[in-house]
This record gives C-alpha cells, sequence and structure tokens, in this order.
C-alpha cells in the first residue's frame, strides 16, 4: 500500500492555520529581540545570557519561521518551533516567572502565553505534516 503524505483539504487548512499563527507570533519578537528592547534584555540578562542568547535565538525564530513558511520544511519549522518554545516555558518556569515585570510594567503573563500558543501550534504542524519529517516521516506517516 502507499503511504500517504498529502493532507486532505481541512487537515491543510489547519496546519496552514497553525504555521501561520506561530510565524506570525515568532516573526513579531524578533524585532524586540534585534533590536534590543527592554524587556528582551531583562528576559536575556535575567538567564545569564545577553545578548548572544538573545541574538541566537532570535535567529533561530527567524529560521523557524522561514522553514514554518515553506511547505515542503513546515514540518521541521514546526519541531523547531516547538524547541524553542519548549525553552521559554522552561525559562518561565524556573528563572522568569510567568509574568514579565520591567521598569514596574507586568505584561501580565502574555509572553507565556504566547509562547504556549507557539508551542501548541508547532506541535500541530509537526503532527499533521509528520510525514515530511525527515529520517523518522516515513515511520511516522498513516498508511
Amino acid at each position: 500500500m502507499a503511504q500517504r503524505t498529502s493532507l486532505g483539504r481541512g487537515a491543510q487548512r489547519v496546519a496552514w492555520s497553525a504555521q501561520i499563527v506561530a510565524a506570525v507570533i515568532l516573526g513579531q519578537t524578533l524585532f524586540f529581540k534585534f533590536s534590543g528592547a527592554p524587556e528582551s534584555v531583562h528576559i536575556f540578562e535575567t538567564l545569564g545570557a545577553e545578548p548572544w542568547g538573545r541574538i541566537a535565538s532570535g535567529v533561530v525564530e527567524l529560521i523557524a519561521v522561514v522553514l514554518l513558511l515553506t511547505p515542503r520544511t513546515a514540518a521541521v519549522g514546526g519541531v523547531l518551533a516547538m524547541g524553542v518554545m519548549a525553552g521559554a516555558i522552561g525559562s518561565h518556569l524556573t528563572q522568569l516567572g510567568i509574568e514579565i515585570v520591567v521598569n514596574g510594567e507586568s505584561d501580565g503573563g502574555l509572553l507565556f502565553a504566547l509562547a504556549l500558543v507557539t508551542f501548541a501550534a508547532g506541535a500541530l504542524v509537526a503532527w499533521l505534516r509528520r510525514a515530511q519529517l525527515p529520517l523518522v516521516g516515513a515511520r511516522l506517516a498513516l498508511n
């Protein structure tokens, strides 16, 4: 039996929606990381990784955005987005706290919530497009 590597119309719409959500969230944070916005600098100073961690994570997120918006590499982009967001979520839970407070102003947990949404969107993309994953895709694809 031939492997099913293409998605049905409904699954394609869900996958593209998740790809766009993840790419938009990741993309909008790039400005803050690359411009040295006070929130980003505060986060990476707290983590002991300023400025190299901020710039490196921005580069990885930019790569994830490009991969997510390229049909042939969207699954890899989803996995990469999950990895970056796992780091962000872990940092919030261990060192940063749910809310980020800079100069007396709280984000109300927005960055943490965006990390959760991006992780979930990346996971959905990776699962729906799992047949495209290098090395393991053929084994994960439904027959």
